[in-house]
């Protein structure tokens, strides 16, 4: 499978030679370095990919990317059987082209705690005459035989900030001379958040 790890940009627009507009997001994916080689506890091999740099990492860290840098972001990926891979192997935006599908993994925003009207999307109770203070509000949520909340009822909660996967986008343009993925449509998380690109190879959602 195909992964590039990336930071989300901004949100623009493309012309196409026809001139139809393309909604994208821009995304900064590259170059990743293979920050080490594993086979894990499964016994399949797997490979480390790291991108961006921070100001310092944990020992076990610092000593297996020991010479490649002090990833900000990293994943650990299956291997496949016919790649040849080495340490500090760069990879570039050049991994896929345009007009390819994916699958985009990211950090959704975070809204804090929310009702039920923005987090579920109540409808809420009515606005007339003898229901003050009530319009937002979630309503009955059930019988009191049991004596307790049934779990996954829905109710007011932290919403947001939860790992998030859109799949089946469309690559745009590939920018190989400033490392920018233009994907179609909308990414989750905030910019500035990082995300992961992978190809929709083994995809059930597929058609």
């Amino acid at each position: 499978m195909k992964v590039l790890l990336g930071k989300k940009i901004e949100m623009t627009q493309l012309f196409k030679e026809d001139g139809t507009v393309v909604p994208v997001t821009l995304i900064e994916a590259g170059p990743n370095v293979i920050a080490a080689l594993k086979v894990n506890a499964q016994g399949v091999n797997t490979k480390v990919i790291g991108f961006g740099s921070k100001k310092s990492v944990n020992k076990p860290q610092r000593e297996e990317w020991k010479g490649l840098g002090t990833f900000a972001f990293v994943a650990e990926v299956a291997v496949n059987k016919d790649e040849t891979l080495e340490r500090g192997q760069i990879i570039g935006v050049d991994l896929f082209s345009a007009g390819e599908k994916i699958n985009v993994v990211g950090v959704s925003k975070g809204k804090g705690f929310q009702g039920v009207v923005k987090r579920h999307g109540f409808k809420g109770g009515p606005a007339s005459h003898g229901h003050k203070d009530q319009l937002r509000m979630p309503g009955s949520i059930g019988a009191g035989g049991p004596q307790r909340v049934f779990k996954g009822t829905k109710m007011g909660g932290r919403m947001g900030g939860d790992q998030t996967t859109v799949k089946n986008l469309e690559i745009v343009n590939v920018d190989t001379a400033r490392n920018i993925v233009a994907v179609k449509g909308a990414v989750p998380g905030a910019r500035g958040s990082f995300v992961k690109l992978m190809s929709t190879e083994g995809n059930v959602w597929q058609k």
